[in-house]
């Protein structure tokens, strides 16, 4: 395993946990609200409509359930910074291509509501401890349900992009979580000290080769708002046009991370 980043973030599992049910419960809002037109539009994430987007959460969200089916690994062999640089979001179906979704508002509504009895039912009958053989490596329960969170934040920007004027909530300890696992994986890509990154109120890494600073503030500032970071880091957003759009502030000679982002598979 590589060696572990420095002062690696600890997640609460209950709240994490609570933190993917509550935005799923967005999500299902969401699908409730959605006409037949709407569920037939195109999304930018590369799954053909919003529908399948919304009926990916569902493999998303009971992938746990078919690696808890399969052998223990041996040993964990991922760490959770670096399973962003190593997946997309949201996570693809693990089936293939994009899911089918269910006919109607309805129909999606208690598929999502499936996936949520499915993944609490998983976490109930394991500790967080156990081992998933995932296909970026293995990992405990607890972070997978990390990247969980992540990836249902990402689903929800998906559809307000898609869908304007929808307006998703971000359950507040979800978005916590992405931006967090998304911060840890820009800084585990890019080891230094040399540039701060800032994404008030939820993180703050330091990153990139270069002196590094000890003390008062640092020469290589980054900081810019959750939903912006979250974005940049999944290619949503480029750096250049957060820049130019003002939606991120960047100072000092190393303060450019535009080659840094998005985190690639």
């Amino acid at each position: 395993m590589p060696p572990a980043v420095k002062r690696a973030r600890r997640y609460d599992p209950a709240r994490t946990r609570a933190a993917v049910l509550a935005q799923l419960s967005h999500l299902r809002g969401a699908a409730r609200a959605l006409t037949p037109e709407q569920l037939a539009l195109p999304v930018r994430a590369g799954e053909r409509t919003v529908g399948a987007l919304l009926a990916g959460a569902h493999a998303a969200l009971t992938e746990g359930e078919r690696l808890l089916a399969e052998p223990v690994p041996a040993r964990q062999d991922l760490r959770l910074a670096d399973w962003p640089r190593l997946t997309t979001l949201p996570v693809p179906d693990p089936g293939g291509p994009a899911p089918v979704p269910p006919a109607g508002p309805a129909a999606l509504d208690a598929l999502l509501a499936d996936a949520g009895r499915r993944f609490t039912a998983a976490l109930d009958a394991h500790p967080g401890t156990r081992l998933l053989p995932t296909g970026a490596g293995a990992l405990p329960l607890a972070d997978h349900v990390v990247t969980r969170a992540a990836d249902l934040v990402v689903r929800a920007d998906d559809l307000d992009t898609a869908v304007p004027g929808l307006d998703v909530p971000r359950d507040r300890q979800a978005l916590a979580a992405a931006t967090r696992l998304l911060a840890d994986a820009l800084a585990a890509g890019a080891p230094g000290g040399s540039t701060e990154v800032r994404v008030p109120p939820y993180a703050v890494v330091q990153c990139v080769e270069g002196p590094r600073h000890t003390r008062g503030t640092p020469p290589n500032v980054v900081e810019t708002d959750p939903l912006t970071w979250v974005r940049l880091a999944t290619g949503r957003l480029t750096w250049a046009d957060a820049v130019a759009g003002a939606l991120v502030s960047a100072s000092g000679g190393r303060a450019d991370l535009g080659a840094l982002l998005p985190l690639r598979p």
